[in-house]
């Protein structure tokens, strides 16, 4: 069975930082209980105050049906602080066996296991009708070099899921990384590869900054607590 995968890009109504201390610390609080851990759902949270017009916060999940997002989603916006964010963004997936990759490596992974990378990436993905229509051993070519830029770059974790038929996109591309110089220097790379010609979208990009909620929150202007490092 696919897992699905969400990244859920939130903006915060400027109105909120005009309240008093104690209703930005109480709905402060209140939001950041929400993220307790749920049982079938994995969350990381990621600001990108000042990064993305509009965005605040990134929350990047995964979950073992899209009903599970969709109630995740509707907590967190009813929750405290949640209740004066909006979506800005929202890219959804399916996690499942690439048809070009035989053996995935641990570079090629669902971004969820072990310690998280300081920065994520994550944007949608199209190709074009004559790229699905191409031989399937000439994919197949494009492919591998493809991925022989992408594994000379060990620093750099990446995920690609599945969205044909559930979003706009074909897919939900994800790059985990400590090293925002090579992964600009991969992407580079991987500009000047045949499998570029079939590029129709890949924007909008989005960056964040792994962080605790509780960090997050604080830098957004909750009192009582440090604003991180």
């Amino acid at each position: 069975m696919s897992r699905c995968v969400r990244a859920l890009a939130l903006g915060l109504d400027p109105a909120w930082r005009r309240l008093g201390d104690d209703e930005r610390r109480a709905t402060a609080e209140a939001f950041v209980e929400a993220f307790a851990p749920a049982e079938d759902v994995r969350t990381a949270t990621y600001s990108a105050i000042g990064i993305e017009p509009g965005i605040d916060l990134l929350i990047w999940q995964m979950a073992p049906t899209v009903d599970r997002l969709e109630e995740e989603a509707a907590r967190l916006l009813r929750s405290g602080l949640g209740r004066w964010l909006t979506v800005r963004e929202s890219f959804l997936g399916l996690v499942g066996e690439s048809q070009y990759v035989a053996r995935p490596t641990s570079q090629e992974q669902s971004l969820f296991e072990g310690e998280r990378s300081r920065y994520l990436v994550v944007y949608p993905f199209t190709k074009s009708t004559e790229w699905y229509l191409t031989a399937r051993e000439v994919r197949q070519g494009s492919m591998n070099e493809h991925m022989r830029v992408g594994r000379a770059f060990p620093q750099v974790r990446q995920l690609l899921a599945y969205a044909f038929g559930v979003d706009d996109m074909d897919f939900l591309v994800a790059y985990e990384t400590d090293d925002l110089d090579a992964f600009s220097a991969l992407v580079r790379e991987l500009r000047a590869t045949d499998a570029r010609r079939s590029t129709v979208r890949d924007t909008p990009i989005l960056l964040g900054v792994h962080r605790p909620v509780a960090e997050i929150v604080a830098l957004l202007g909750a009192p009582g607590a440090p604003a991180g490092s």
